[in-house]
């Protein structure tokens, strides 16, 4: 992407969560993938084409909102044993840095809030593109993804399976699939 093209595109923008996916996956038994997603999120970015490394982002997740598309494990994952939603509504990250990696990836740096613990993260994303919607909206898209540990923010729940191994993997990859619209 050009640098006037990546100029043309600054603003402050919001996440449009008909067309945004914040999804992750773990996982299960040591032998398949549990794939969910939030489904209450808000989130704002501010990009600077003139200088990325001024851009930067904010989400608020609802934790209760979490969908693995089964009600029993929703429910148990909504309590104490991993996120305690009723203790910890928000699921958060604030970025604290923003670079530019090459014409379409970008980095952001920020602290990630889940339950009552915050860690730094680095999360890549690829710009996958900009468009005029037929309301007349700008619109920008990104995805990233990153790997984390549950158990740095005090998901440790876990039950030992009989052939050995657990029943949930330690890593998680959160994913972002974004589309974000211009504020006037």
């Amino acid at each position: 992407m050009t640098t006037h093209a990546l100029a043309d595109l600054t603003g402050t923008y919001v996440l449009d969560p008909a067309h945004t996916r914040i999804g992750f996956v773990a996982r299960h038994a040591m032998i398949t993938k549990v794939r969910g997603a939030f489904h209450a999120f808000e989130g704002t970015l501010h990009l600077d084409g003139s200088d990325p490394s001024r851009s930067s982002a904010s989400v608020t997740i609802e934790a209760d909102s979490i969908d693995t598309g089964n009600a029993d494990r929703d429910g148990h994952l909504r309590t104490n044993d991993f996120l305690d939603a009723p203790t910890y509504p928000k699921i958060t990250f604030t970025s604290t840095a923003s670079e530019q990696l090459d014409d379409s990836h970008f980095r952001l740096t920020g602290d990630l809030t889940i339950k009552d613990t915050t860690k730094p993260i680095s999360i890549d994303f690829e710009f996958t593109g900009a468009a005029r919607d037929p309301f007349d909206n700008q619109r920008v898209g990104f995805e990233g993804a990153i790997t984390v540990s549950r158990k740095d923010y005090g998901l440790t729940w876990n039950a030992a399976l009989e052939g050995g191994g657990v029943l949930v993997g330690d890593k998680v990859v959160l994913e972002f699939d974004i589309s974000a619209i211009k504020q006037v």
